[in-house]
């Protein structure tokens, strides 16, 4: 079997409306316009700093001498957001039981910082799934840097692991990594599918099972 490693935001959960709420929060705070949805979308999976950067800067709202601050409280709120907001993507749960029974040693890599990412894993009932989780303040570096893609890896102890993700970061990561990386062509991603190179593709949690078989088959060959 493989180990396979998982991003979360717009992978395993639709995150961005509960982030989209504690955005929002901290916008009322500082009077400043509201985001929605798609604008969240647009900027999640570089990490909370940068989504927070990218939200203040489409306002013309940021300043270097005050961020700190700002994000200090960001993160109080986003540490302590109730996660009824969050949703799993369809079918994933389903998929990440099968694997796991099917013999697969399942991983996080996430962006998402790790007070949160544990508050989404312990409502889904997730905890139990996953030896492993590396989140966005485990390490010094976050995706798209390889590190923490590397940690996962050698956390589950696995050479060559299997990485399933939405986007052009994650496409990134696995790339700097020298992973083989699956795209989930359902989340958050911005470029075009042909833009990001991937070793396969899928548009639905039921195929996934089915496709790890077929990637990690041809590695146990006689």
């Amino acid at each position: 079997m493989s180990g396979i490693v998982f991003d979360l935001d717009g992978t395993l959960v639709e995150s961005a409306p509960a982030i989209c709420d504690v955005a929002n929060i901290l916008m009322a705070e500082l009077n400043l316009p509201l985001l929605d949805v798609t604008e969240t979308r647009g900027y999640v999976g570089n990490g909370a700093g940068r989504f927070l950067e990218q939200a203040l800067d489409a306002r013309n709202a940021f300043s270097a001498t005050k961020f700190d601050v700002q994000f200090a409280r960001f993160m109080e709120l986003y540490d302590t957001a109730p996660p009824e907001a969050n949703e799993p993507m369809p079918g994933c749960s389903e998929a990440l039981k099968a694997l796991a029974s099917a013999g697969h040693r399942l991983a996080i890599c996430t962006n998402k910082p790790m007070v949160p990412t544990h508050t989404l894993l312990n409502s889904f009932g997730w905890n139990e799934l996953f030896e492993v989780v590396i989140a966005g303040d485990t390490l010094p570096e976050r995706k798209p840097h390889p590190a923490p893609l590397l940690k996962a890896a050698a956390d589950l102890d696995e050479l060559a692991p299997l990485y399933v993700g939405d986007s052009e970061v994650d496409a990134a990561t696995a790339q700097a990594a020298s992973v083989s990386f699956i795209l989930f062509t359902q989340g958050y991603r911005k470029a075009p599918l042909t833009a990001i190179k991937h070793a396969a593709l899928f548009d639905a949690f039921s195929d996934l099972p089915g496709l790890v078989q077929s990637l990690v088959e041809p590695h146990y060959a006689i």
